[in-house]
This record gives structure tokens, sequence and C-alpha cells, in this order.
């Protein structure tokens, strides 16, 4: 992690740190990190998620990326370092005004995805990930979703409406060996979300807190309900905590932080005076 002009960067990947059997959980700018490995006692060897964080306070941002490869953690170290890779075009992206910053973004992330010598690289490597990508900038969250990792905000607004999950998990899409971007046409989904006046909590999560037995993590709903009375902080142990205790074998990477949003948000019309 490193600091310069208000700037935040974090990156990891499970091969250099697998927390088999141990919590992780770490500020990065406004961003928790909570990161599990699984329990050896189930049968767990190896952490093959990863993740990027990269902060500007003075310009209103965040983006972020979470991974969850499976076979090795090949396809998520590619990931990491081809966006790396795109630094410079990603902050030029990311500081332009919000009108045109998350179709630049988009522009920059899906050329060097489809592009030929990225494609040649992605051959090479044992396994595929799941990839999720978000940026928030002012009071709007944008996001590109290769797999099946899930995106949460949480709003009382929101939930009272029954709406938390952003994107849908979708099975069979990876970059890696199988690649969506092979295919005649690429596959994944991109979305943009205002958010909500107060104060909205954002949530990317691998699968393997929905998917740990014996719990009810499958509704997000329980989700949210282990931030209602703490911190950032507090809310991400308890999910990891339940989980390892619960004996769950996958690995559990978890970025999340709270946006206050003073201006209003879109009402239906019949609301307005």
């Amino acid at each position: 992690m490193k600091n310069r002009k208000e700037e935040t960067r974090f990156s990891w990947v499970g091969s250099e740190n697998s927390f088999v059997d141990r919590l992780d959980i770490q500020q990065v700018g406004p961003v928790m990190i909570g990161q599990f490995g699984g329990n050896s006692a189930a049968g767990q060897t190896k952490n093959e998620d990863g993740c990027m964080v990269w902060a500007n306070k003075a310009n209103d941002w965040e983006f972020t990326v979470l991974l969850d490869a499976h076979q090795t953690a090949e396809s998520a170290e590619i990931v990491i370092a081809e966006i790396s890779r795109l630094e410079s075009a990603i902050m030029e992206a990311l500081n332009l005004p919000i009108k045109e910053a998350f179709s630049q973004l988009s522009e920059v992330l899906l050329a060097a995805f489809n592009s030929e010598h990225f494609k040649a690289a992605c051959k090479e490597v044992q396994g595929e990930t799941a990839v999720l990508c978000t940026v928030r900038k002012g009071k709007f969250l944008w996001w590109l979703s290769i797999g099946d990792c899930l995106l949460y905000v949480f709003h009382p607004e929101l939930e009272a409406l029954n709406e938390t999950q952003q994107n849908h998990r979708s099975f069979y899409e990876w970059i890696g060996k199988v690649n969506t971007f092979e295919l005649p046409v690429p596959c994944y989904s991109t979305g943009t979300k205002e958010l909500r006046k107060g104060t909205n909590r954002i949530l990317l999560t691998t699968d393997g807190l929905v998917e740990c037995p014996n719990t009810d993590f499958s509704d997000p709903l329980e989700v949210a309900k282990r931030f209602h009375t703490g911190s950032s902080k507090q809310g991400v142990e308890a999910l990891l905590s339940e989980i390892k205790d619960k004996n769950v074998r996958d690995s559990t990477t978890i970025l999340s932080w709270t946006i206050e949003v003073e201006s209003e948000s879109t009402r239906p019309g019949n609301e307005l005076r």
C-alpha cells in the first residue's frame, strides 16, 4: 500500500498470503478489506482470491477489483498485472468529469481484456477467474462484472423495496485459460447506480460468503444486518467469523465501505413538491 497526493493503493493475491484458518481485516482509504482463506479442517489448502483498491480522496473516487479464481491463482495474478499496466489510462479516466469517467473507464478495460496480447497471455495460465470491477465517483456507482462475484448497495430506502444486489451472478464467465473474451461476442455485464441520500454501504464479496453451509448469507438482508449496530470493521469481522465458525471450506474476500450522499436523489414525480 502506498500514499501519494491523497491516492491510496493496495493489491493482493491469495498465492502471496493464503489466510487459511485465519482472518485478516485492514482498512485501505475508506475501504475495509476482509480476507479469510477457508478452513483447513474442511479441506482447504490454498486461496485463489485477489483484490485491488485504489482511492483518491481529493477527486472523490474509489476503484476496486475483486477476483475469485479456481484451479490456481494465476488468472487472478494476470488480471491484476494487466490493470496495473493500465494505471495511467485508468487514472486519466477516473479524473475526468463524472459524465465522461465511467464510459472512458469501460472503454479502457474492455479494450485491454479484448486485446490480442492479453488473450494470448491468458492461454498460458492454469485456471480462470471471475472479475468484478467497481468505481464510486460522486453519488454514482459503476461496475463491470464477469462471472459470479457479488455487488451490494445497502440503504434503508432500497432495503425497504428488497433491492440490495446490484449485479447478477453470471456462471460460466471467466478470464483465463477459458476466457469469455475469446467468444465471438464477449460476455459480461455493466451497470450504473445512483446512490441514495444518506448513508450508502457498498459491499463486494466472493461467493464463499453466500455459499457457506448453515448460514443465511444467501439472503442479502442477512448480510446487511451485520452492519446495523457496528462499524465497517465489526461488520466484516462478524461475517467472516461466522463462516469460519461454520467450517466453510471456500475462501472469502470482502470489500466494504460507506458513502454519505448529501444531495437529493431521484424521486417519483408525484412526490415532488
